[in-house]
């Protein structure tokens, strides 16, 4: 289980970024030193028409792309609406922060402190994972996805 100390951050842009923009600033926080996890969040984007009357057909989407973070290939299913991070102390806040306000110049952003993820295992964590599940997968699960979250280590 994740220790409940860690202090927790949400960025939110004002508007959802896209694929060059959202990569641009994952690998500017990626290059921080004291982020544990880190979680991008946003409104899915489905391979298929899920309802509708062209429920089955193909959904081309040009933020459907992947992106390089840190020598790691991700292809984005969702647009990026926010970005959700679990630091080390308080210390990488405002570090977090200077990044941000250097980042964010064209459009504004939120940088909110508060609990956006999961502390301690859920049913879903477990049923994906097992008893024994990695501590920094926890509450990083979505229970609709076959796929497995995207785990980049850094060196630092």
């Amino acid at each position: 289980m994740t220790n409940a100390a860690f202090p927790q951050l949400r960025i939110v842009p004002v508007r959802m970024l896209k694929p060059e923009t959202a990569e641009r600033l994952l690998n500017m926080l990626a290059d921080v030193a004291g982020i544990r996890r880190m979680m991008i969040h946003g409104p899915g984007l489905p391979k298929v028409v899920p309802y509708g009357p062209a429920r089955g057909s193909p959904n081309p989407h040009s933020d459907r792309k992947a992106i390089r973070v840190a020598d790691a290939e991700i292809a984005l299913r969702v647009q990026v609406g926010m970005v959700i991070l679990e630091v080390e102390d308080a210390s990488v806040i405002e570090e977090v922060r200077s990044l941000c306000d250097g980042f964010f110049v064209e459009f504004p952003y939120l940088l909110q402190e508060g609990r956006f993820m999961k502390t301690a295992p859920t049913l879903v964590d477990y049923a994906k994972y097992g008893p024994d599940a990695d501590t920094s997968l926890i509450g990083l699960t979505d229970p609709r996805n076959g796929e497995s979250p995207v785990v980049i280590r850094t060196k630092q």
